[in-house]
Parts: structure tokens; sequence; C-alpha cells
């Protein structure tokens, strides 16, 4: 995504912000006690990214290629507050369960027998074994723990513990599973790792629900999904999201398809950053030839069908809506320099539908240019790797970056990202 000027970055994060001026918190959580815990970076490397745009530079080095920066962003970024763990089509019946990594830990999703969606620590109450590996799914009335099968009812009750039965003073109620705030919005599963310490999810993204709404992602059918394993720091898979800048270099199918310098971005709304490119004339869609072969999602209006939105929703979702399908990349780190990515394809239904229906036109054109990307990525992540390597400027082209960068070094000085949004 590129804008056309400098004057769409964010005003919010348009001037230098001192560290002094900062809300107390920790990152994404919002958790006051945590104000001291800030992120092992250099602060004058953050004072240079914070810097207004034009002026400014990237993130220090060691926020690519840093375990103990890492760390702290486990804890903070993908344990301290939202984080996207699953889609809602992968839990679409009472009894599915499906567990995915949380930062340091991982969260046990639960659909229950009155239909809503529960998220549970994946941990026993009785040795803290994992209910279920992380990445797998499974279909059955009861939650029980593969080591000790201790039971427990969808609900997180404790049902049967083996002989503690017969111990004095043992209360059942007092040994359920320990819940955690979760939250279903257009299709997808938030889970609120740390507890409860994050603001309203739906308040933080209520500028972009206008925005993400027309597209109706909820009532989409997944048809086609490709797993990947990158070789770089999370935050530069991202970075690379944002912009466009690098598109006549290695995306000539993109190119063909649709202008790398068109399109403009949103200003920046704390939990989110986006914007849009234009499909080239003659051009339905983003695929290896133009041509749809889907349907026109049904909510969409002239513009909407002649456009491509690019939004990441922080920490790890990229959220790519086209005018007849959307793709969405969740992004879970596995260490500094290596990502798994889940990319899955949603289509209408009634396209899914008919008998001739083939997802290969979207996923074949964005398999090419994901792997490209990648490769990019990695070779970046090596090249931080140098010693030698220093922060650097942003073209005028990057001010979706810029906005993201700025989001990120403001979390590791203590501001919070989920918050209302105003």
């Amino acid at each position: 995504m590129v804008s056309q000027d400098f004057r769409l970055a964010s005003a919010s994060a348009a001037g230098r912000v001192p560290t002094s001026d900062l809300a107390p918190g920790s990152g994404l959580g919002a958790d006051p006690g945590l104000a001291s815990d800030l992120a092992p970076v250099d602060r004058a490397g953050l004072a240079e990214a914070l810097r207004p745009f034009g002026e400014s530079r990237m993130l220090p080095r060691a926020a690519y290629t840093d375990p103990a920066v890492f760390e702290w962003e486990q804890r903070h970024f993908f344990g301290g507050g939202w984080m996207c763990v699953a889609r809602s089509d992968q839990l679409p019946e009472p009894g599915d369960r499906r567990a995915e990594a949380t930062g340091q830990g991982s969260v046990l999703l639960v659909r229950g027998e009155d239909g809503a969606l529960r998220a549970f620590a994946n941990t026993c109450r009785h040795r803290g074994h994992e209910l279920m590996p992380c990445g797998e799914g499974a279909q059955h009335q009861m939650i029980i723990c593969p080591y000790h099968a201790w039971t427990y009812s969808l609900s997180g009750e404790l049902r049967a513990a083996g002989t503690f039965k017969k111990v004095p003073g043992f209360e059942f109620g007092q040994w359920g599973l320990r819940q955690l705030p979760v939250t279903e919005w257009h299709g997808l599963v938030f889970v609120d790792a740390s507890g409860g310490a994050a603001a309203s999810l739906e308040e933080a993204l209520a500028k972009l629900d206008e925005i993400i709404a027309p597209y109706e992602p909820e009532r989409l059918v997944t048809a086609a999904v490709h797993n990947y394993d990158a070789a770089a720091n999370w935050k530069i898979l991202t970075e690379n999201y944002h912009e466009c800048y690098h598109c006549p270099s290695i995306h000539p199918e993109l190119c063909r398809v649709s202008p790398p310098k068109s399109g403009e971005n949103y200003a920046a709304d704390g939990a989110w950053v986006g914007g849009w490119m234009d499909l080239r004339d003659g051009m339905d869609t983003m695929s290896l030839d133009g041509a749809s072969g889907g349907v026109p999602l049904r909510g969409l209006d002239q513009q909407g069908l002649r456009t491509v939105i690019y939004v990441n929703i922080l920490p790890n979702v990229l959220f790519s809506l086209h005018p007849d399908y959307v793709m969405t990349h969740r992004l879970t780190p596995v260490g500094p320099d290596r990502t798994r990515i889940e990319c899955s394809w949603a289509f209408a239904p009634e396209a899914v539908a008919r008998p001739e229906f083939d997802p290969g036109y979207a996923v074949e054109f964005w398999d090419i240019t994901n792997r490209q990307d990648w490769a990019a990525c990695e070779s970046v992540q090596r090249g931080l790797a140098s010693p030698h390597a220093s922060p650097g400027p942003l073209a005028p082209d990057e001010d979706a970056v810029y906005s993201f960068v700025t989001t990120i070094a403001r979390g590791y000085l203590g501001q919070p990202l989920w918050s209302a949004a105003g």
C-alpha cells in the first residue's frame, strides 16, 4: 500500500513522542503495574524511530534479532492483550476444540453446547499438562486432560478427578479451567491472553468495522488454506505488507493487475494500520490474468469493486479484502528470526456452491506473491543479523510502515495499544 503524499501519515504519530509523555502500561496489555517493565531496546534508537515522518528511522536492529526483545514481545504484544488465534469456521459446532499459542502460553478454544465460544488457559488445573497440543483441533463433549484424565465440561467446570472424589475438603467447584476473554469479530477469533487487562476490542476497532463490514467476512466460506514457515521476524513480514515500494522489483504479477503507486492509507487508529490500492482498468481482481473465478461480494459499491484493501490488526493479522474474496494471514512468531503464517482464502457461499468453482485463481496468484515476499523478508532478516546493519530511513511511499513502526516503538516504551478508539 502506498499513499500519494506525506499528508496521509497518522497525525497521532507525526511528531516526536517524548518518553516522559507516554502512558503507563506494558505494550498491548495496558497493565500499569508493569510500567517499569519496558522493552530492552535502545531508547535513542526508539527516539529516532519516533521522529516526524520524513526524518525518522526504522526500529533499532535489536528489535528484529535480539532474543530478549522477542521474549518481551511474547509477554506484552502477544500475551498482554488481544491476539487473533483462529477463524470462527475452525470451530463451527458444539464440542469443537482448538489450541493455539498466545505469547508465552497457549489457549484452548471450545464451542459450547449453547453455541457460545469460550477460551481457557490451555493448562490442566492438576499438574499443568496441556489439554491439547497447539495447532490441533478435536471434537468431543468433554475436555479430558491426557495426563491424569481430569475431565472438564465444555463450560470449564471440573467433572471428574480420579481419586480426588474421596479426598476430604476437595471442592470440585474450585478447580475449573481458567477462563480468558474471547471475542468473535467478522469471522476471526481474538483472545485477551492477559485475562482482561485490555480494553474492548469492538471499541478499539470501531472505525475499522465500518470499512470491513461491507465485505461480510463472517458470511464467506473458506475454500483454501496454505501454511508457510518464514525465516524472518514477524515485524519484517508486517512492514513488507504495508508498502508497495518493493513491488516493481519483486512482484511483476501484482504490478500487472494493480498499479504499485495507487491508493492511499487510512489515518492510523491505534490497534490497526491499513490502506487501499486500485485495480488496473480491465482487471476484476487480484489474479494472474485479472479475471475472477468467483462472484463480486454483495455488499460492495462501485469503489469497492475497483479496489483492494490491506489492513493489519495488531499484533498478528493481515486482512486483505478483494472485490470477490478475502485473504487472511495469521502470524505466529516462533523466534526472533522465524514466523509461522496461516494464509486462508474465503469466498461468497454462492460462488463456492457452483460445481465448477475453483479457488485456484486467487490462491495461485497470492502463493506466488507470498513466496516472493517471504524470500525478500528472509533476506532482510539475514542482513539485519550483521553487526554493521543500522536503521535506515523511510521512503515517501512508506507512511504506513511509519505508522506501524511508531506504534511498535510506543509499545516498547509502555504505551497501551488496546484502548477505546477516540
